[in-house]
């Protein structure tokens, strides 16, 4: 097993975020988060209102990196073959030909994904899992690369379709971007004063230096005592009262990958447990599903997500 180098990946990181908050300013913090997904194998759900950066954040991350690129507009009508590919017979081969759908790519953006029907939405479960897509019996892998960013609106929920609990699971984060102050804002607008600022980014790391970044991480030293207390926060919401379904063990895998990441961005070799208490509640929150009376009291799943993170001794 190489060592790891945790100076190098630390300047990767910062590289990139230095790129993406050229354009994204006033979001170092979920900038922050993404890329701590993206470095770790996992995909992000962004769940904000319209307008507010989330195509801009996805393209500024691919151009930093000379990654390719695609949008799909989730709608009703969307098709998973529209989403995979299809094959088409060639008369003068007398063979099927596949075409390869947008999700064979670097960095795809799932723009509202709950507007699709559930049988589109389940065509990106094995992607998001496996790392490859079954069609017409055949298996396709995917670049190592392969990132998803869906958004959803959360105030939106006429011809909608919610997202399953196995899809929510398959997401490492959810994120929201919000809105900037007003200081912030007027940096906006003055920014984009001729032209947007996304096409003068250009790439600032090679696909090698992502790829050394995403292996370092598995590299970062995590204690058995760091391990228990992320199993304890995850398990402890399976206890929680109000919550019909708690995170399931993939929450603890993904907090653990997670966690390693934004050590190694830090430049550290070992994960501490401010790191487990900065991810807990964007890796495991949305995974959680509430029973109807606490939903009607108000209570939100970030709320037992930070209960759970007291109540747990935070180890020496």
């Amino acid at each position: 097993m190489r060592q790891l180098d945790a100076e190098k990946s630390r300047d990767t990181y910062e590289k990139v975020v230095n790129n993406i908050e050229r354009v994204m300013i006033g979001q170092s913090d979920t900038v922050r988060k993404l890329m701590a997904a993206f470095a770790s194998g996992g995909h992000v759900l962004l769940e904000d209102y319209p307008g507010t950066g989330k195509t801009t954040l996805a393209k500024a991350l691919a151009r930093s990196i000379d990654a390719e690129f695609k949008r799909i507009q989730f709608t009703p009508d969307l098709l998973p073959s529209d989403l995979l590919g299809v094959s088409t017979y060639n008369q003068k081969e007398q063979t099927f030909e596949f075409h390869e759908g947008p999700i064979f790519t670097n960095i795809l953006l799932a723009d509202e994904i709950n507007r699709a029907s559930p049988r589109t939405q389940s065509a990106l479960l094995e992607a998001m899992a496996e790392n490859q897509v079954s069609i017409d019996g055949k298996r396709y892998c995917l670049d190592g690369l392969f990132f998803v960013i869906a958004t959803q609106n959360p105030i939106e929920f006429q011809g909608t379709y919610p997202l399953p609990e196995a899809q929510m699971d398959r997401f490492m984060v959810q994120l929201s971007l919000g809105y900037v102050s007003p200081e912030e804002e007027v940096q906006i607008l003055s920014a984009q004063g001729e032209k947007h600022p996304l096409f003068e980014i250009s790439r600032c790391v090679s696909r090698e230096d992502i790829i050394e970044l995403k292996k370092n991480v598995t590299r970062v030293r995590i204690s058995n005592e760091i391990k228990r207390y992320i199993v304890d926060i995850v398990n402890a919401t399976r206890k929680s009262k109000g919550v019909e379904l708690g995170a399931s063990p993939r929450a603890s895998l993904s907090l653990m990958r997670a966690v390693q990441a934004l050590a190694l961005f830090d430049g550290l070799g070992y994960v501490t447990p401010d790191h487990v208490k900065e991810m807990a509640v964007p890796v495991i929150a949305h995974r959680l599903v509430l029973d109807p009376q606490a939903r009607f009291s108000g209570l939100t799943r970030e709320e037992i997500v930070a209960e759970a993170l007291k109540s747990i001794p935070i180890p020496a």
